[in-house]
């Protein structure tokens, strides 16, 4: 097993998600769209890529789609386009219905100019046609089909803000017709996979759109749990033949405070580097302090940690997202955030009495949807551990808790 630190992972690589597959690819055969749910970093990617490879190997097509970059709906037509490209049924019935935008040699093109050249065919009025016949041309194909659109909730809240006015009838129209694109189809329809790094259900249900993903059945993945993390470690360690004391992998786990896949490979790679740099075959308990304190939550670690707050910026309006941050400070700092920190901080926003309570609570579904917090008797705390250290860190020295007199 290799290590893998920022890219998916797929065949000998891939770890521990066998079950979630087995489900998955049940779901898929049974022809339900799906909508992929889960926190960040738990490793989403990896599961849809791994599906299609044991789909294809049953005679499946697979397309994966990501719209991360995508502004309108035309550029989501032109990436999903770009995905089939390598089918040539497919493709070349999209360029016949724009061959004015490609040259003589379309064997020849590569899928980016592929791509470039569709966009250019592609405005606002015609769109839509153009998308429903791309599925059209999917189900028309003699084996079935998987799309995976990877982002698509990023794309959908970019869609939103920039357009303040008409954004929310933009995403629900955009909705609407994706649902029914597939659904006209019945079951000749591609089979969608959903996923993203920020949530889609919390979008909707703020937007009043909830029965616009109704068709989608929800599959959220859990982080590891303790056995499971201990035993990738373990499998890490055994490629470069490095030794783990007695107590290492546990204590890693104990510091992340939950298994979650990217910080426990990233983890051991700056575990690997350290014992590296000092010429050792072998990793003690303190090594594993030491790493953590100086690097996961030192300088080195912050482009790991900043993605979560980057997506949280992104999940989120401006003044909602520094709702979020109070509401971060507050759990990491004080250990939760209370329900008397709750009223406090409704007491201090400068709002009406029900947009208080709509908007905390709006900020708290975002941020247990995305895994930052759980809710428990005493209020919403951190499971994570290294990610409330984090916070804790950075806000530790300059900030007043709501339940402190002087706030």
């Amino acid at each position: 097993m290799r290590m893998a630190t920022g890219r998916w992972v797929s065949g000998e690589d891939f770890f521990n998600r066998e079950d979630d597959l087995v489900i998955l690819k049940q779901l898929v055969g049974e022809h339900n769209h799906v909508l992929l749910t889960g926190q960040r970093r738990m490793g989403k990617t990896s599961v849809v890529q791994e599906l299609g490879r044991q789909l294809m190997e049953e005679d499946w097509l697979m397309f994966f789609c990501d719209v991360e970059g995508a502004t309108r709906p035309e550029d989501v037509i032109a990436e999903l386009a770009a995905a089939t490209q390598p089918v040539r049924p497919i493709s070349s019935r999209v360029v016949s219905r724009m061959k004015r935008f490609f040259g003589k040699n379309v064997e020849e093109i590569s899928a980016l100019d592929f791509r470039i050249k569709v966009r250019a065919g592609l405005d606002e009025q015609n769109w839509r046609r153009h998308g429903e016949q791309l599925f059209r041309d999917c189900a028309a194909q003699s084996k079935r089909v998987l799309l995976a659109i990877d982002e698509l909730p990023v794309f959908l809240k970019r869609l939103l803000n920039r357009d303040p006015e008409r954004g929310a009838h933009r995403v629900d129209e955009f909705l609407s017709w994706l649902r029914g694109a597939v659904q006209t189809l019945g079951r000749r329809a591609p089979v969608l996979l959903i996923s993203g790094s920020i949530g889609l259900q919390p979008l909707v249900r703020q937007l009043g759109l909830s029965d616009r993903i109704n068709h989608l059945y929800s599959y959220r993945l859990q982080p590891w749990d303790r056995p499971t993390s201990i035993r990738c470690l373990e499998r890490l360690a055994q490629g470069p033949g490095m030794r783990l004391q007695a107590g290492v992998a546990e204590e890693v786990y104990n510091l992340l405070g939950l298994g979650v896949p990217h910080h426990i490979q990233s983890f051991f790679a700056r575990l690997r580097d350290f014992a590296a740099v000092r010429q050792q075959d072998h990793v003690t308990v303190q090594d594993v302090r030491t790493v953590y304190r100086t690097q996961l939550l030192g300088p080195s670690g912050q482009i790991d940690l900043a993605h979560y707050e980057s997506r949280l910026r992104e999940a989120l309006q401006s003044s909602d997202y520094e709702i979020a941050l109070r509401i971060l400070a507050e759990s990491a700092i004080q250990g939760v955030f209370s329900h008397h920190a709750q009223n406090e901080l409704a007491r201090q926003l400068p709002l009406t009495v029900a947009d208080k309570v709509d908007r905390i609570t709006g900020v708290l579904d975002v941020l247990e949807h995305d895994g930052y917090l759980v809710s428990g008797e005493a209020g919403h705390e951190f499971s994570f551990q290294l990610l409330k250290d984090w916070f804790a860190a950075r806000f530790k020295g300059h900030y007043t808790p709501l339940d402190d007199p002087r706030s």
